[in-house]
């Protein structure tokens, strides 16, 4: 296990010897845990391996993967150390489990969803598709990081019409950014705040199968 990294791990129960299966990394927002990201995508656990993953860094009962300066505005080197160990783990899992590794995706809300674009930026074509609910594309990674081909990545990106903390024009820009890089985006908008609802809940499980085929 990566030394900063706790994570919980859901493997299909009826697994059969030699099988690979898709893999779903999930990340929570700020204050939240693994525990409740996975809940939102137990429907899967027959079909995917499932790894809900901790926020290194302990807020309010709950945890975060980077701390911030305000919203929207992320302390740099605490993102790059976020995105370092998140890319290590993505790394190693496939040496522990049975990962399909053609197959791989990422998931997140809020910070989850912010860590879901970066690393998808960074690891470009070796993820399958990202579901990003409610987050944005952090201009320090557009800016300093070296940004990897996504031409054959799936990408569904979630965002709240009501969302006071990220409005919705972010979410507008966040599907502009990576629909200049890849024709298979897909943008949903919901009457929701910054928060996941069923509607969009059933979405992107729905998404995650067709994309996992």
């Amino acid at each position: 296990m990566n030394s900063n990294l706790y994570y919980d791990i859901s493997i299909p129960y009826d697994r059969k010897e030699g099988k690979k299966y898709p893999v779903l990394y999930a990340m929570h927002g700020r204050g939240s845990n693994e525990k409740d990201i996975m809940s939102l995508f137990k429907e899967l656990k027959d079909h995917f391996i499932l790894v809900g993953i901790r926020g290194m860094l302990a807020l309010n009962g709950g945890y975060e993967y980077f701390t911030i300066k305000g919203f929207g505005n992320p302390n740099t080197d605490s993102l790059d150390h976020a995105i370092n160990a998140l890319t290590e783990l993505i790394d190693d899992i496939p040496n522990k489990y049975p990962v399909d590794i053609s197959r791989q995706f990422l998931t997140g809300f809020s910070q989850g969803a912010i860590l879901s674009m970066s690393l998808a930026l960074t690891l470009g074509n070796q993820i399958k598709g990202i579901a990003a609910l409610s987050g944005y594309i952090p201009k320090h990674v557009k800016d300093n990081y070296t940004l990897k081909p996504v031409d054959e990545l799936s990408i569904f990106i979630g965002h709240g019409k009501a969302d006071p903390i990220f409005p919705l024009n972010i979410g507008e820009e966040n599907y502009q950014f990576f629909k200049q890089r890849t024709e298979q985006v897909q943008f949903h908008t919901y009457p929701i705040e910054h928060r996941v609802s069923r509607e969009e809940q059933s979405d992107v499980i729905g998404w995650l199968k067709e994309q996992s085929l």
